[in-house]
């Protein structure tokens, strides 16, 4: 597969079906156990901040942005990425959290928070959370908890539990 076949674009609510069969083959009928889930099904992704990477007219990768809350701190949850198995180690994904990030900067979004493998995210300007500052509500490897902040300070106002930020009376993202 060439590179120069593939197209970014924002999520579309066409794009639904394709995007769960990723997620289904990269995560498995697990997925639905873990902690970041849960914190998704307190309400909606947000599409303006998710992607897409087509070739043609077939999804082969996406990425999706969830409002979170913590304490005094808001922030979007980046996840799931999937990248389609023959698609992968193609820089792809890597290309999808670069325009997310590029997003949540643009809409104002004080911090982008993730579960997921530092050497990986580390590149792409993630940091570990200190141990402890966050729970998630499930069970978590704290080593896995990774944030890229925007604002200043933004990190640092998060702390307790992580919940969808719909949940909570004020989720303005500050």
């Amino acid at each position: 597969m060439s590179l120069a076949d593939v197209t970014y674009m924002p999520e579309n609510p066409a794009d639904d079906s394709e995007i769960d069969a990723i997620n289904e083959e990269a995560f498995g009928p697990g997925r639905f156990a873990r902690a970041a889930y849960k914190i998704r099904e307190g309400g909606p992704h947000e599409r303006v901040l998710s992607f897409v990477a087509k070739k043609g007219d077939l999804v082969i990768a996406s990425v999706r942005m969830t409002r979170i809350a913590a304490g005094a701190g808001r922030a979007v949850m980046l996840g799931p990425l999937a990248v389609r198995p023959a698609c992968k180690n193609l820089g792809i994904g890597r290309r999808l959290v670069a325009m997310a990030l590029e997003a949540a900067t643009t809409a104002g979004i004080p911090a982008v928070v993730l579960v997921g493998d530092e050497p990986y995210y580390g590149p792409l300007g993630f940091k570990k959370i200190p141990q402890g500052q966050l729970f998630m509500p499930r069970p978590v490897n704290p080593d896995r908890l990774l944030a890229y902040e925007i604002v200043p300070g933004a990190v640092a106002r998060l702390s307790g539990m992580v919940c969808h930020a719909g949940q909570v009376k004020d989720s303005a993202l500050v």
